[in-house]
């Protein structure tokens, strides 16, 4: 049994003479047009170095803001806290002595939530 061989221009010639595998003498031209491919690809890669590091810089600039702004908003509720525990002590020194709600008309006492529990974040 003999076998034939590949035909020219084959598939298997082809992968067998394909670049990479034997060093081929390039012309001019060929260097020319590599040096300037790799050239196109790294102003390219600089030009996508920079964008993700200006998309990084943005994010941070985000980060910072968001996290002045959360700081002002924890004072704010601090301070909202402070002030609705100060107006419901002076309500409830007010409703000892308020006339009206010692009317004898009006005997029927009125359950009141507290208003501090149901306004404090949970």
């Amino acid at each position: 049994m003999s076998q034939a061989l590949p035909a020219a221009g084959s598939v298997l010639q082809r992968s067998v003479a394909a670049p990479g595998n034997q060093p081929q003498p390039q012309s001019p031209e060929d260097d020319d047009r590599k040096v300037r491919r790799r050239e196109k690809n790294r102003v390219a890669a600089q030009r996508s170095r920079k964008k993700q590091t200006q998309k990084a810089d943005k994010l941070h600039e985000e980060y910072e803001c968001l996290e002045q702004e959360n700081t002002v908003l924890r004072r704010e509720i601090g301070k909202l806290t402070e002030e609705l525990k100060h107006l419901s002590e002076a309500l409830k020194e007010h409703e000892k002595m308020c006339p009206l709600l010692l009317c004898p008309m009006n005997f029927v006492p009125v359950p009141r939530p507290d208003p501090i529990a149901s306004c404090l974040p949970r």
